[in-house]
């Protein structure tokens, strides 16, 4: 291969055709916009609920690649981008760890749906969920119901909690009284079996 190829060859992967400066500028940009975005759209497009919010989610991602490299396809220009990236995050998390109050403002405050087995309508209006939307997320956590559950709170980072309802002193009691007999039905067939092979 001659060497004005492996010239070329090198021009494009390590040679940036933008300025590094400019490189590191613009994923910082397009992390705040979308730091900011994400937090105003609401907590769903994080949850991902249905095929809209992962679309959402999907297209992003690549409209807002160009927006990053620019015109540079080198890899020495993705390079430094996904490394501007990486440390914009690392430092925006360790300074959020030490200030909770303006990791509260830029995370925002966990969403109570259901407390006290009480749906709240509202919050869920606010969220944008339908019941039914709710309903999906409770069943994949192994919930058939809503009426199951005692406390589902929205999570800054999306995802929904769920804690079941704890079973009253009425159904504790019936659950023994349960136990006890399926014992004792065992015992009966115990005593069955015994008679029968006497007999």
């Amino acid at each position: 291969m001659e060497s004005s190829t492996w010239a070329e060859i090198y021009v494009s992967m390590f040679v940036s055709q933008l300025p590094i400066v400019e490189k590191m500028l613009r994923p910082l940009l397009v992390y705040i916009f979308l730091l900011v975005g994400l937090r105003l759209a609401g907590k769903r497009e994080l949850a991902q609920l249905n095929a809209m919010d992962l679309i959402v989610l999907l297209t992003l991602s690549n409209t807002v690649q160009n927006a990053i490299i620019g015109e540079d396809n080198s890899l020495s220009g993705g390079l430094i981008g996904a490394t501007t990236l990486l440390a914009v995050n690392y430092f925006v998390v360790r300074f959020l760890y030490n200030h909770a109050k303006i990791s509260r403002i830029v995370e925002g405050e966990p969403d109570k749906l259901i407390e006290n087995g009480v749906l709240n309508e509202e919050r869920l209006k606010q969220e944008l969920l339908t019941r039914s939307e709710l309903e999906i997320a409770a069943h994949k956590q192994g919930f058939a119901s809503l009426e199951e559950i005692d406390q589902a709170t929205l999570e800054t980072g999306g995802v929904i909690s769920f804690v079941g309802k704890k079973p009253g002193p009425d159904e504790a009691r019936f659950s023994e009284l349960g136990e006890q007999l399926k014992v004792l039905n065992q015992k009966l067939d115990e005593i069955k079996a015994t008679i029968a092979t006497r007999g």
